[in-house]
């Protein structure tokens, strides 16, 4: 499976006997996999073909399923709620009596809401099922678009992560190349200092060897650059492969961040610190990108 995105959305429309619907299916980025679904009153049950649906296609982000339907014809006689007709009248009479509001009119009452009630008849059992299993096909239709959409942007982002690697690796390569020349610079700042502290060097040069040496193990980034150009495999190999990589390019990323810390810690030139800190800011511009990953 290509690289794929979290966020897109998807939509589907159905129709069966008395019923039309839409599905709108959306997701953003999370880190795991949360659906919730939201239907019509008496479609409850279908919040669990719509879990269903969403973990056998996808693994992570928080997903929206949200289905709205309506009937395009009648389904039972009208009737008139007498009780709460009542009430609107015993309510309007003083106002009448008093002269501060005219007679109401029959059109008038019947307008007020919850007077008329149209008294829907029940689906039969194998109609409703019917139309429940219509509706999750088009929930699953509705999913398949979002599945797409998501592939889109995982085709988009592909390019662009790959970049920033090249671009970690470029400068893995330029701080290697920077690293080489920190034993000579510490040794010789070491000596410099001793010099000006010390008018005789006589006996000195063993000792300045001596400790330059051990400054220079303190400095060192070859493990750090090492690690580095392991992680640079490690992330074209999760980009190149099959399945979801989202969690673990975010654990690389990680570790691509230690080691970048660390070699800035070390470095004894301005030089690998400007290296180190284009490399953190490349290093969080791939982080902010696989936050989009699933």
């Amino acid at each position: 499976m290509a690289l794929s995105g979290m966020t897109g959305f998807g939509r589907a429309d159905g129709a069966r006997g008395a019923w039309t619907w839409t599905v709108e299916a959306r997701s953003v980025n999370g880190r795991s996999l949360e659906p919730r679904f939201r239907g019509p009153a008496g479609f409850d049950q279908l919040d669990r073909a719509a879990r269903d649906a969403a973990q056998a296609r996808f693994q992570r982000g928080q997903l929206t399923i949200n289905l709205t339907a309506k009937r395009t014809e009648a389904a039972g006689a009208a009737r008139v709620n007498l009780e709460l007709l009542e009430r609107f009248l015993s309510l309007g009479a003083p106002y009448v009596a008093a002269g501060r509001a005219s007679p109401p009119s029959l059109d008038g009452l019947l307008s007020l809401r919850g007077v008329i009630e149209a008294a829907e008849e029940m689906d039969d059992a194998e109609a409703r099922a019917e139309v429940e299993a219509a509706m999750a096909a088009s929930i699953a239709a509705a999913l398949d678009a979002l599945k797409a959409a998501r592939s889109a942007e995982g085709a988009a982002l592909a390019p662009v992560l790959g970049g920033l690697i090249d671009r970690i690796e470029a400068l893995v390569a330029d701080a290697e190349t920077e690293a080489a020349s920190q034993p000579a610079i510490v040794k010789e700042r070491f000596a410099r200092k001793i010099a000006e502290l010390l008018a005789d060097r006589a006996g000195l040069d063993e000792r300045i060897v001596q400790e330059a040496a051990v400054m220079a193990v303190k400095v060192d980034v070859r493990e750090e650059l090492d690690r580095l150009t392991s992680h640079i495999v490690a992330a074209r190999g999760l980009l190149a492969g099959e399945g979801v990589s989202g969690r673990r390019l975010d654990f690389l990323t990680q570790e691509f961040m230690r080691e970048a810390n660390t070699l800035c810690s070390k470095s004894a030139t301005t030089a690998l610190t400007a290296i180190g800190l284009e490399l953190k800011a490349t290093i969080d511009q791939f982080r902010e990108q696989v936050q989009n990953v699933e």
